[in-house]
């Protein structure tokens, strides 16, 4: 239809010009790095001023000997992994408890307690990461000082020198930043649900409870099946705060090493871009499978 009505249309070819400065800008930002960065991946480049030697697929073979030995890539795809569940549990329960909560007409300072929840999104994540460096100090940081002071603990504790517990602390520092993006998400989609359907219930009986599992869930379905597409992005490309917080060490025994920031060290630390650039992609990879395994898996269970 549209087809043919702008088939004789003289102007029709000036959209095209419209859309022209996003491609271009995708190009240059987006499509072009991730070609270098594929080039690069098959070739040894130190970084230097002289220009990377191909050598194929070595790289990605050394990136396959680190998987099937249990290098550090492998471990650290684990600790992502790990740090991400202890942290998107936690923070879908939450804030979906709290978006239930603020959405309900009963509920007085709505508009305060929305903003408050929301805040933490805003600050960096590296102003966190330094805040929280201080105030998990081994021995005098403030946390220490409060557990020893109140008689939690008889003598400091070292957070960070603790496999457990600095992964922890770090799924819990995500899980503050993002429960107040994730509840804004939540309360968008249970306003979208239209009211009727709710006093439908009320009228047939339904205790909230019934009508939160048998209309609310089903419907907000859709919103947090993009809340965890979102999620694993994000948390697979863990990054800034593990690496401020525990000072690019990644905690004890590599227990807290992402799989950014083992890309990060092969480049800018041993100067081994080609190889960082194959872990690169098969980060890049990791994330395009896992995406489309969880569409595939969710999208079946939507509500039309």
């Amino acid at each position: 239809m549209f087809k043919s009505v702008f088939k004789n249309d003289k102007y029709a070819h000036y959209g095209y010009i419209f859309i022209l400065p996003f491609f271009i800008v995708m190009a240059v930002f987006m499509v072009y790095p991730i070609l270098n960065t594929f080039y690069l991946s098959l070739t040894s480049w130190d970084g230097g001023v002289s220009s990377p030697d191909f050598i194929g697929f070595k790289n990605y073979g050394r990136v396959l000997e680190d998987i099937r030995t249990g290098g550090i890539f492998l471990k650290s795809i684990g600790n992502t992994w790990i740090m991400w569940i202890l942290n998107v549990i936690p923070q879908f329960f939450l804030a979906l408890a709290l978006a239930v909560l603020l959405t309900s007409k009963s509920f007085k300072g709505k508009e305060f307690f929305r903003a408050v929840f929301y805040l933490p999104n805003l600050i960096t994540m590296a102003s966190v990461g330094a805040l929280f460096l201080f105030l998990l100090d081994y021995p005098g940081g403030s946390i220490n000082n409060l557990l020893i002071r109140y008689n939690f603990r008889d003598e400091p504790f070292n957070f960070l020198q603790s496999v457990w517990a600095s992964r922890l602390s770090i799924s819990t520092l995500l899980t503050w930043m993002w429960f107040g993006y994730t509840m804004i998400i939540f309360m968008a989609g249970i306003k979208s649900i239209p009211e009727e359907y709710f006093e439908a219930a009320t009228v047939d009986g339904a205790s909230k409870w019934k009508a939160f599992m048998n209309i609310t869930l089903p419907l907000l379905r859709p919103i947090m099946i993009y809340q965890v597409v979102t999620s694993v992005i994000g948390g697979l490309s863990m990054y800034d705060l593990v690496q401020v917080l525990t000072q690019g060490r990644g905690g004890p025994m590599n227990s807290t090493t992402t799989m950014v920031m083992q890309v990060y060290r092969q480049a800018f630390t041993n100067n081994n871009f080609g190889y960082s650039s194959a872990l690169a992609i098969a980060l890049f990879i990791h994330i395009f499978i896992v995406v489309f395994i969880a569409i595939k898996v969710i999208k079946p269970h939507q509500v039309d």
